[in-house]
Parts: C-alpha cells; structure tokens; sequence
C-alpha cells in the first residue's frame, strides 16, 4: 500500500484554484496519477482531519517542447479537486 504522504504531492495554488476555494470551498491538488478517488479521499481525510464530500480528477497531459533541435516532453499530471463539507477547511491554504 502506497504512504498517505506519496498519494498527495502538492497543493496547486493558481487564481482559479484559490476562487474555487473561496466560492465553492473545493480544494486542489496534484495527487499521484496511478492513485484512485477512494485512495486520494482517505489521505486527504487523515492528513487533514477534515470530511470530503467529492473527489473530481483530472489527468493533465505534458506538452511537447523544443529548444532548437532538441526535443522534448513535459511531464504528465494528475490533479484532484476536493469538496469539503460545509464548515471544513484546510489550514495549509489559510493566511498568516
């Protein structure tokens, strides 16, 4: 079984993830692309201490780059879209 802590990379923390968070109290993630829904609910649930109430994924394919003649490819992602149950938040996203 994969740790908790390999399943969850990172927040992704753009200007559409952050008015997600503020209107809709939906939390992104970059999660591991081989991870599923019922995988990525419980690490979130147990690192944060918080109640999911719907995972939504995404797999975000890399682009093909070139410098000159060499060619190649950025990674590929998978991301996690969290809706927390009302009153629920997750300190790492909050200020100070």
């Amino acid at each position: 079984m994969k740790s908790l802590y390999d399943i969850i990379k990172t927040p992704l923390i753009t200007e559409k993830s952050t008015i997600l968070k503020e209107k809709e109290n939906k939390y992104v993630f970059l999660v591991d692309s081989r991870a599923t829904k019922d995988e990525i609910k419980k690490a979130v649930e147990e690192i944060f201490k918080v109640k999911v109430m719907a995972v939504n994924t995404s797999y975000v394919r890399g682009k093909k780059k070139r410098m000159g003649r060499h060619s190649g490819k950025t990674p590929d992602k998978k991301r996690a879209i969290l809706t927390l149950k009302e009153g629920n938040k997750i300190e790492l996203f909050e200020g100070t």
